[in-house]
């Protein structure tokens, strides 16, 4: 990381003459300049890619945005692990009805049901109306770690790029930028992922998208549609497993970086460990709890933890885990 001119004295009088920083010499101030760059332990554990699309997908909401003319206020984001299609739905609220049913119209009855359908563990998603959905239509409902948005990195990644289109496209006196979602959208599903090297469209449906600015046919092929049910699944069967190939060979290329200099720390059942306290502190305040923590079952990067005190049983991801 590379800091710019601009900021080094800022930064050095946060570490030194800050009354926080305590004033000390040239070497404990270095010292406290490397500490603060130790990267957070853990090794990157990708998600392994679906076979094909309609199996992995993730949801999640962003917003609340200002509320439009047509009531809306958040948008649900779905994205498929495989192909990187995404639906983008806008909505007047995240309730979890409003949640449920619109997973159910938007996404089951125009694809079908997902093997498995990842989330956060908001209430929106985490709740008796979704649980009962997962069981009673037949996919497997996976929540990520709390304080850990890189479980569902994917659909966060898009959040970030869609917002910022949204802004420049959107007339802020009639504030509708719910009007500029869905060519918003298209415009990311027709473009080539930088990962899979296809755009979503082509893994989706197997052909090149045709966008306004291609010339229009003036010759036209008729096939027996036995001939073109053939033809297409010769082809998705080739893209996908090439995507397949390239997204393995990206994960790998991510992962060497992420890891390098980074600890691995495994813990075992009935180790005590300390847990980060989330949300917002001062800065006096301790950063790690101050009882230590039981790990009580294992599944490495994921830990679950008891409270001595109060016996409560909560899931941690290592990033957040301080041995004693």
């Amino acid at each position: 990381m590379f800091l710019p001119t601009t900021l080094v004295d800022s930064l050095l009088k946060a570490y030194h003459t800050d009354p926080l920083a305590g004033h000390f010499g040239i070497k404990r101030t270095c010292l406290k300049l490397k500490n603060s760059r130790i990267r957070k332990p853990g090794h990157l554990c990708s998600i392994e890619p679906p076979d094909g699309p309609f199996q992995l997908i993730g949801i999640d909401f962003c917003g609340p945005f200002n509320r439009t003319p047509r009531d809306n206020q958040y948008v649900l984001c779905i994205t498929d692990y495989f192909t990187r299609w995404i639906n983008a739905i806008a909505l007047p609220n995240c309730s979890a009805q409003t949640t449920a049913q619109t997973i159910f119209d938007d996404y089951i009855c125009r694809y079908g049901v997902p093997k498995s359908i990842l989330s956060d563990q908001g209430t929106h998603f985490n709740n008796q109306l979704m649980d009962s959905m997962a069981k009673l239509i037949g996919y497997t409902h996976i929540f990520s770690t709390i304080y850990h948005p890189q479980s569902n990195g994917m659909v966060e990644r898009f959040n970030a790029t869609f917002v910022p289109q949204l802004a420049k496209l959107q007339d802020r006196e009639n504030n509708n930028w719910d009007e500029y979602l869905s060519p918003v959208v298209f415009a990311y599903n027709t473009g080539v992922n930088s990962t899979t090297h296809y755009s979503p469209f082509q893994l989706q449906f197997g052909r090149e998208p045709r966008l306004p600015i291609d010339k229009s046919s003036s010759t036209y092929v008729f096939h027996k549609p036995n001939d073109y049910y053939a033809q297409l699944r010769k082809s998705l069967q080739i893209i996908h497993n090439n995507a397949h190939i390239n997204i393995i060979q990206q994960q790998s290329k991510y992962k060497k970086p992420y890891d390098k200099h980074r600890s691995d720390p495994i813990y075992a059942i009935n180790d005590q460990v300390l847990t980060k306290i989330q949300g917002s502190r001062s800065k006096l305040d301790p950063r790690y709890s101050i009882t230590p923590r039981i790990i009580v079952k294992t599944q490495h990067l994921i830990y679950w933890v008891k409270d001595q005190t109060t016996q409560f049983i909560h899931r941690v991801h290592v990033n957040d885990i301080r041995p004693i």
